[in-house]
């Protein structure tokens, strides 16, 4: 095991017992966002939680939760694998996305607190105003501007439907959030502002045009054909 994963077995002792599925959640699912676990990884419990420092009941409970999550699949035997999403598995997903999360957004327009709202344009413009990249507060960028429309959408149908969309997307870009922080932030703003508004075709409109320029943007820089 490398020492990445040593230091983060480490962080998790030093936080103690309390909560330690939790902890060992978050562990692993950094291991996989910051690839130290890449697409395609079979994951042995033991090994793994010897590194950690922990039982394998935590990390059992852990796998579990990222299993439900899609970030990781059963093998064969009782191993997991990390999930590995090729180019067609992520555009089809984007234009799942596409159907769907205009409508969540629209759908979520007049439950979101303003307070949140706010939160989250704040925290854009910070990223945006940072004089370095940091691939972390992009990640939660992302994650808290969509979260937001998913949590608020009120149908917990659709809501399930995009957690696992978005995350077959996100094990697709881990490799390529770099290049998305200006157009992602961009657009986001954009729906926040569609959604401050209460503008019901404008949000429906930023919504579908950022997931639009996702789809784009893979063609462009992968130079893949129609799917």
């Amino acid at each position: 095991m490398t020492d990445a994963l040593a230091a983060t077995g480490r962080k998790i002792a030093e936080k103690g017992q309390h909560n330690l599925a939790s902890l060992t959640y978050k562990a692993v699912s950094d291991m996989i966002r910051h690839r130290r676990l890449k697409g395609g990884h079979v994951i042995v419990e033991a090994r793994l939680a010897e590194t950690l420092g922990i039982s394998r009941t935590p990390l059992r409970e852990a796998l579990q939760r990222l299993e439900g999550e899609g970030l990781v699949r059963k093998g064969d035997g009782r191993n997991y694998v990390v999930r590995q999403v090729d180019i067609g598995e992520y555009l089809q997903s984007l234009k799942l996305r596409l159907l769907i999360e205009p409508e969540a957004a629209v759908l979520s327009i007049n439950a979101i607190p303003r307070r949140l709202l706010m939160s989250v344009r704040q925290e854009i413009h910070d990223l945006l105003d940072a004089t370095a990249y940091h691939t972390d507060a992009h990640w939660f960028s992302d994650d808290n501007l969509h979260n937001m429309i998913i949590d608020h959408c009120g149908n917990a149908v659709m809501a399930k439907v995009l957690r696992e969309l978005r995350a077959t997307t996100r094990l697709f870009e881990i490799d390529r959030l770099k290049d998305r922080l200006k157009p992602d932030s961009t657009e986001h703003l954009v729906i926040i502002e569609a959604i401050d508004r209460g503008d019901v075709e404008e949000t429906r409109r930023a919504v579908a045009q950022h997931i639009e320029s996702l789809i784009a943007f893979t063609r462009m820089h992968l130079h893949v054909a129609d799917l």
